[in-house]
């Protein structure tokens, strides 16, 4: 920022703020004011309130009290109308959310001009926006081909899309909720440099992130929320990483280091697989993680990490290509997997880490219910099932009434800890972790971590899939990257660094990183 806030006028201002749902109290009396040229980096623990905050700002939600105040022409402040998007877009609000929001099968200038004019305005119409957008794209840096149709731009082409919607329609104050989960080092860079060209010309901005990094560097000030109410608004330049984190929990938290683990034999192999169309194709994957060992994965989401995960899972039978497990080759299929010793974190755990409407004593044991553990005589013992999840709740810290609790109703942090206590108990042989721990706070990323740390040590061969380069280079032995469906040969962590890694999820592969 060229001028300190307090010579300024707030662009916007958030007063009181407060939003239950039911018993639950998700921002209590938040005030927060931002202004010209600034970014704000918005930090908190999962269920700290953070979005809950940013849909009352956009009008997703309607607070209980307080008011939002955007900036006059004259400078001074006039509220804003609750619960409406329409107004929050005249104001000057714009939103990119961490899911894109756009028509895959129109092209980027559509997407940019739906909702401002009709789609049969006449052709002079579009001309003139497209002259605007030409000007736009110099001033910002956001170059994309606009007569392209979405779904055939990369990921960081979409979101330049986004960004470019809000910028069309005016927007001073742009919100970002996780604008880098989806891209690689070098995209988000350059994100990050856009948009503090976008601020030195006026613009104010909030995201939200996870990545210490990227809060640290690329903010002005960062406004840390803990159980919905602001318990922290600091110059970045004050800040470390150890300083939010202990902020974020309320307590100090200790990253857990990778120890030496004698490496065992091949656990899980696979050899030549292939599979599928299109982005989610697999080609000649061959890949072997051993006991005391855990492998990553980068890529960008859509190269065919999802393939490889049901592949490994079970779920999905390949083209060509064979896996073994501990030595045994198995034609993939779910039962048989689990039988040889794999368990796996699901990217998506709401879809398929657990069944939502079940309790969460049912969700602990739905994989081995036909064990003689929970059945007695054909019917299955509760009392057995009960002390289960008992036992899980208190080992694994979950957060919930008990184990009659609905899952559903959980946090996504507590939904991972009854995934972990489902598949880490059982000391497996395989691990297959994928992405576990996208979108949870850093209390319950270290957790995450250390439990995965506990089944190396354990013996169990690891393979993690992750976006997150930070998580990767941290967790992993070696780091394998997968693009396009092909995965390069994995590598010792020591010999590499993020930018080669970056390159390669892009596909720019070099000789001294291949």
């Amino acid at each position: 920022m060229s001028d300190a806030p307090a010579e300024q006028a707030a662009v916007l201002k958030l007063t009181g703020i407060t939003k239950r749902f039911g018993a639950l109290l998700a921002n209590h009396a938040i005030n927060l004011e931002l202004y010209p040229g600034e970014i704000v980096a918005l930090l908190g623990e999962n269920g700290a309130g953070k979005t809950t905050l940013m849909n009352i700002l956009f009008g997703h939600y309607v607070a209980d009290e307080g008011t939002v105040q955007i900036a006059t022409a004259d400078g001074g402040l006039r509220p804003l109308a609750q619960g409406s998007p329409q107004a929050a877009l005249k104001a000057g609000i714009g939103m990119v959310h961490q899911h894109f929001t756009l028509a895959e099968n129109l092209t980027g200038i559509d997407n940019i001009l739906l909702g401002t004019r009709s789609l049969l305005s006449p052709i002079a119409s579009k001309r003139s926006a497209r002259t605007r957008l030409d000007k736009i794209m110099r001033e910002s840096g956001l170059t994309v081909d606009l007569d392209t149709r979405v779904s055939r731009l990369s990921v960081g082409e979409q979101q330049r899309i986004e960004i470019l919607k809000a910028l069309y329609r005016d927007a001073r104050v742009l919100v970002l909720d996780e604008p880098t989960a989806v891209l690689t080092p070098q995209e988000s860079e350059n994100l990050f440099q856009t948009l503090r060209s976008l601020a030195d010309e006026g613009l104010s901005i909030v995201f939200i992130s996870h990545k210490m990094a990227e809060v640290l560097s690329a903010s002005d000030r960062i406004a840390v929320l803990r159980h919905g109410e602001l318990v922290a608004d600091l110059p970045s330049e004050l800040c470390d990483r150890n300083m939010l984190a202990d902020i974020m929990v309320g307590r100090h938290l200790e990253p857990e280091a990778r120890s030496e683990v004698e490496k065992g034999p091949a656990l899980l192999k696979l050899s030549g697989i292939s599979t599928g169309h299109g982005r989610d194709a697999l080609h000649n994957v061959s890949l072997q993680v051993h006991g005391g060992e855990i492998v990553g994965l980068a890529g960008v989401s859509g190269n065919g990490q999802g393939a490889l995960a049901r592949i490994i899972s079970g779920l999905e039978l390949p083209r060509s290509g064979s896996m073994e497990i501990d030595g045994r080759r198995l034609k993939p299929a779910p039962r048989a997997v689990m039988r040889e010793g794999l368990v796996r974190i699901p990217e998506d755990r709401h879809r398929d880490g657990i069944v939502g409407e079940m309790t969460v004593a049912e969700n602990l044991v739905i994989e081995d219910v036909r064990s003689r553990a929970f059945q007695s005589f054909g019917f299955l013992d509760f009392a057995a099932i009960d002390k289960r999840a008992g036992d899980a709740i208190d080992a694994y810290d979950i957060r919930c009434p008990g184990g009659d609790a609905v899952a559903r109703l959980l946090s996504g942090g507590n939904i991972q800890k009854i995934i972990l206590a489902r598949t880490l108990d059982k000391e497996p042989k395989v691990v297959l972790a994928a992405q576990p721990t996208r979108g949870l706070d850093i209390g319950a990323t270290e957790d995450v971590h250390r439990r995965l740390f506990e089944a190396r040590a354990r013996g169990a061969a690891i393979l993690l899939i992750s976006e997150d380069l930070d998580e990767l280079f941290q967790m992993s032995d070696r780091i394998a990257v997968i693009h396009r469906g092909k995965v390069t040969l994995p590598q010792e962590t020591a010999t590499l660094n993020r930018s080669q890694v970056g390159l390669m999820m892009a596909g720019q592969e070099s000789e001294d990183a291949a």
